[in-house]
């Protein structure tokens, strides 16, 4: 259904808001906690650095969708090669494959934390009902679900509320950067930034934006339709500023509940979720080791289906299958196909004797690689009158989104340097 012109911002929230949620998933989560055991609030100006980034190149992204009526891969396939499409999934099919494993795997971990038992069969669980959901449940139906699910990302904000913080020296790391120069604190950050940034985000944001474009009655591409441009653009500023803040925020709220709980009583070394509300235990209580971890639960059940969703998009878009959640599946058997067997990969990752930092470590360089190019190409197209018509990016947005593409490749050659050195 139509979302009316008049109401509330709350209820124009859709592919941006989920993007920015489904940005702090289980992995995401793990890195932030770990960069705050490390560094303490030292790292915590990283994140108001990359939302300016991550506002740009999503943007870019769903005005991408909202303005071709195609999603990322689609464009690189039609208006530069079929080969890079095909490469693009690859890399991003493997990273997701593992990021959704690494995913599952702390979601287990975290409910045996709580409840005992099994890891593996909880992280079993998490898969069939993932994948359910995103079979049975039609687009519109399970874009609202994924929006309810994104409210689990709050037991962070509360986390940071139960762990004693100093604000006025938080607040001033924030804001003044503390560099260290050594190469822990180097390659924490380099994953920082490959956490924030993610290809899988792209994706997913404009197929979001193209579903929403075919659902939607009377709606169509804004080429075909430069009417609905001002109020179309507007929402997707609205949506997609949002859901970076709101993916900052939670960010900012674990890193500083690590630096806090984990860093100041000495813990600087954590490899899972599971570790990190573990961890808090002793420093700031049962409740608050309660909500960190049913808090890692409630973002996987958002990030899982976002991860293997965009996953299965980018390979209809470069396949030419037809691909819509909202489809029943023997209307697109090839894209439930791949969607199952990518979640049936993910979960067969959790029974093979891995450690969960070297998964997340794997994913962290699949998404580094798969992301520059994108981004590159992100940036071409979204200057082109051919793809983008009169819908061209802005000097200010096309400048803010090369800093982000810049940024991450810059972080991707300084991490293969360190990664040789260390070797």
């Amino acid at each position: 259904m139509p979302v009316a012109d008049d109401a509330p911002w709350y209820r124009r929230l859709g592919p941006g808001f989920i993007t920015g949620a489904a940005d702090d998933d289980p992995s995401g989560i793990a890195t932030y906690a770990q960069a705050g055991a490390q560094a303490g609030t030292g790292m915590l100006w990283t994140l108001l650095l990359t939302l300016p980034l991550m506002i740009a190149i999503q943007l870019v992204s769903a005005r991408l969708g909202r303005v071709s009526g195609a999603g990322v891969v689609a464009n690189i396939r039609r208006h530069h090669s079929p080969w890079l499409a095909y490469a693009f999934v690859v890399l991003v099919t493997l990273a997701n494959i593992i990021n959704v494993g690494a995913d599952i795997a702390a979601m287990g971990d975290s409910v045996r934390l709580l409840a005992g038992g099994s890891t593996a069969w909880y992280a079993c669980v998490f898969a069939v009902v993932s994948l359910v959901l995103q079979v049975w449940l039609p687009y519109r139906r399970y874009a609202r679900y994924l929006q309810w699910t994104a409210l689990s990302l709050l037991a962070y904000v509360a986390t940071a509320f139960v762990v004693k913080v100093d604000w006025a020296h938080a607040l001033h790391d924030t804001v003044v950067p503390r560099l260290q120069w050594s190469r822990d604190y180097v390659m924490t950050l380099i994953a920082v930034f490959g956490t924030t940034i993610s290809p899988y985000l792209f994706v997913w944001q404009a197929a979001g934006e193209v579903e929403e474009t075919r659902l939607t009655e009377g709606d169509e591409p804004l080429k075909t339709a430069p009417w609905q441009a001002p109020e179309q653009l507007a929402r997707i500023r609205m949506d997609t500023t949002v859901g970076m803040v709101a993916s900052a925020l939670i960010a900012f709220c674990i890193m500083l509940t690590a630096a806090y709980a984990l860093h100041t009583h000495g813990v600087t070394h954590i490899e899972t979720c599971a570790q990190a509300a573990e961890a808090l235990k002793p420093v700031a209580g049962r409740f608050a080791q309660t909500l960190f971890a049913l808090g890692v639960v409630g973002t996987g059940l958002l990030a899982v289906p976002v991860l293997a969703g965009s996953a299965a998009y980018a390979a209809a878009e470069a396949f030419r299958w037809h691909s819509s959640l909202e489809a029943k599946v023997h209307h697109a058997p090839k894209f439930y196909l791949f969607l199952t067997l990518v979640m049936a990969a993910a979960t067969a990752m959790v029974f093979l004797p891995i450690e969960p930092f070297k998964l997340l470590y794997w994913a962290a360089v699949l998404n580094g690689v798969a992301a520059t190019p994108v981004m590159v190409m992100l940036q071409l197209m979204s200057r082109r009158k051919a793809v983008m018509g009169r819908f061209r990016s802005s000097p200010l947005l096309h400048g803010t989104a090369w800093a982000a593409t810049l940024c991450m490749c810059a972080s991707m050659l300084l991490f293969f340097v360190l990664a040789v050195r260390g070797s």
